[in-house]
């Protein structure tokens, strides 16, 4: 077996490697939460790109256990905002999660279509074009997590985390 060079390596990273930091999220707000969605892009911090697994279906056979494909499930999706001095995507999220189950009343929005959203996060090159693509469907906010308030943090912006579930996700490879 012939031993590969690193020019050998290099020729097959293409691209020099795609970048975690080459990122854009896009948060589509119902409605009635408003929502700025460029602001948003701009603001999001981190964000993966989605995870699924498929769940063996064991089944025992004569003392041996056979694994089967079973059903495939869809991991929550969580991103990291920064918190601008407007409160601006955080109102906008709150606002979202309060029209699906008000503080006050207990009741809210009952018909998905609603309250639910499609999001998007794109994988970018170093030119800036989308490399690949995956647009979460049906989605809505199930947290909106704390900002931490300390004397002790300084020249820090705050952040926070959103944690949105979804139906399913689709890819797309624009390249």
């Amino acid at each position: 077996m012939a031993v590969l060079g690193v020019d050998d390596f290099k020729s097959k990273l293409r691209g020099g490697g795609a970048r975690p930091n080459l990122f854009k999220v896009t948060l589509n707000f119902p409605i009635y939460a408003g929502g700025d969605v460029e602001l948003t892009s701009f603001l999001c911090k981190t964000a993966q790109l989605p995870q699924s697994t498929v769940t063996p279906l064991p089944i025992n056979f004569r003392g041996r256990e056979v694994k089967l494909a079973g059903e495939r499930t869809f991991d929550d999706w969580t991103v990291q905002v920064l918190n601008d001095t407007d409160f601006a995507v955080r109102d906008a999220i709150e606002r979202w999660m309060n029209g699906i189950n008000g503080h006050a009343a207990n009741t809210g929005l009952t018909n998905p279509i609603d309250y639910q959203a499609d999001l998007i996060v794109e994988q970018l090159d170093r030119d800036g074009s989308i490399i690949k693509r995956y647009d979460f469907r049906g989605a809505f906010p199930t947290t909106c997590g704390p900002i931490e308030l300390s004397y002790d943090t300084v020249g820090e912006v705050e952040v926070f985390d959103v944690t949105f579930t979804y139906q399913y996700w689709e890819s797309n490879t624009t390249s």
